[in-house]
């Protein structure tokens, strides 16, 4: 190949460095796609810049609507949790606040799970109701309750599960059963299920019925799933992104319009984190469930466990409903790497913080998934309209387990629980 020098094609050096013409041959591939960063998109012409669409994916207008980089961390999402149409958010409760800002307006009613992610709450409880549109609590472990909170205005109703922090499981199917016979709107915060634990548009698992994968006649969908990439699909801790995915077209562009009004967009460097983390997420989530199950047996067996509170485990809350949707297979259920405990109630508040002072492996932080375990109190009292009848009393603990040894983790809980909750 033959390559004419430019040095002279410009009267100036900085305008040969910007109008360079060489062009990189395509064809080039590699296992990690590339990085396309843009806030500008140039068009051959103005007749194709009048033409073209960003809507659909089929060209590129503007960074903030779309590059191949963050084109293709879409799809690869969709594929994950068997959607169709995705956009991505600065972080997952953007996700959240999208959902409702695309979908609500004034003197529309949104219905929320008690046990719902706090912010969640707290965007109801601030933004919305500023904007004329109210909120209702429901108790996510009784689907008769949610039925009696809907009301003529009620246009959307969120699910979770498990619940936050206090990790009840609710019988999903019937929730989104009932959503229906309203003709509601209904959307799940998918983080912790992360699209592996169980499918969010397949919820009684028949898509084998339909080839394209789109579900069997009886197939059983939520709406939106809402998923928080700063956990697993990220798997660093140092990535905030999230995801609004649907099936349904007309819904999907109801919210990529407000999306392109909010002027939402995400980082390529950040797409390309989650993208590159894609690959092993199956099996970090496995490590991660493995490791929270082998800590939650061992508080199982300690005298300072009023409660465990982990989906998976017998006894806690809302356990065959998890069994139903996570595990048809006995043994096969996925169940995440975060749990709850609760502490006896003859330690008291300070107990409880020293004892989380004194791990010295766990480390106290918001937010899961990352590759360190991490350990915060809480205090339920405070965030639940009332005590939780299936909740005994004590102060709750939440872990979130990373990717260290088991047997080291539970090493440096019993030291902690040795020296701060010790049971005389």
């Amino acid at each position: 190949m033959q390559y004419e020098s430019s040095q002279n094609a410009f009267g100036h050096i900085t305008t040969g460095l910007i109008h360079h013409p060489y062009v990189p041959p395509g064809g080039f591939e590699a296992p990690q796609p590339g990085v396309f960063k843009a806030s500008t998109v140039y068009f051959p012409t103005v007749a194709a810049m009048r033409q073209r669409e960003w809507k659909d994916k089929s060209a590129y207008t503007y960074g903030l609507h779309g590059t191949p980089t963050t084109y293709l961390l879409e799809e690869r999402l969709c594929a994950l949790e068997g959607g169709l149409q995705c956009v991505l958010v600065p972080s997952g409760l953007a996700a959240l606040a999208l959902v409702a800002l695309s979908v609500l307006n004034t003197g529309d009613e949104v219905l929320i799970p008690d046990n719902a992610y706090g912010p969640n709450k707290a965007l109801a409880e601030g933004e919305l109701r500023h904007f004329g549109i109210s909120h209702r609590f429901y108790d996510p472990m009784d689907p008769a309750d949610l039925s009696r909170q809907i009301t003529p205005q009620t246009r959307l109703v969120w699910l979770e599960a498990p619940g936050s922090v206090s990790m009840e499981f609710p019988d999903l199917p019937e929730l989104v059963r009932r959503c229906r016979s309203q003709g509601l709107l209904c959307a799940l915060d998918n983080t912790w299920g992360a699209g592996l634990a169980f499918k969010p548009f397949d919820l009684l698992n028949d898509a084998q019925m339909d080839p394209s994968g789109a579900g069997g006649q009886g197939s059983l969908s939520v709406d939106i799933s809402a998923h928080a990439l700063t956990k697993y699909p990220s798997g660093g801790g140092d990535v905030l992104m999230g995801s609004v995915i649907t099936r349904d077209a007309a819904l999907h562009l109801k919210i990529k319009l407000c999306h392109m009004r909010l002027g939402l967009g995400v980082a390529a460097n950040d797409a390309e984190t989650v993208l590159r983390s894609l690959p092993s997420m199956n099996l970090r989530y496995q490590a991660h469930d493995q490791t929270a199950r082998a800590l939650a047996a061992w508080w199982q067996a300690q005298p300072q466990c009023a409660q465990l509170l982990h989906p998976a485990f017998e006894g806690a809350p809302g356990h065959p409903h998890w069994q139903t949707l996570c595990e048809r297979i006995p043994g096969s259920g996925l169940a995440a790497g975060l749990f709850s405990v609760m502490i006896d109630p003859r330690f008291n508040q300070a107990q409880v913080d020293a004892f989380c002072d004194g791990l010295k492996l766990f480390k106290i932080g918001y937010s899961w998934g990352g590759p360190v375990s991490l350990v915060v109190p809480y205090d339920i009292a405070s965030m639940r309209q009332k005590w939780p009848k299936h909740l005994k009393q004590g102060t709750l603990v939440r872990f979130s387990t990373g990717l260290e040894s088991a047997h080291d983790l539970i090493l440096d809980l019993h030291q902690a629980s040795q020296a701060h909750l010790l049971v005389r």
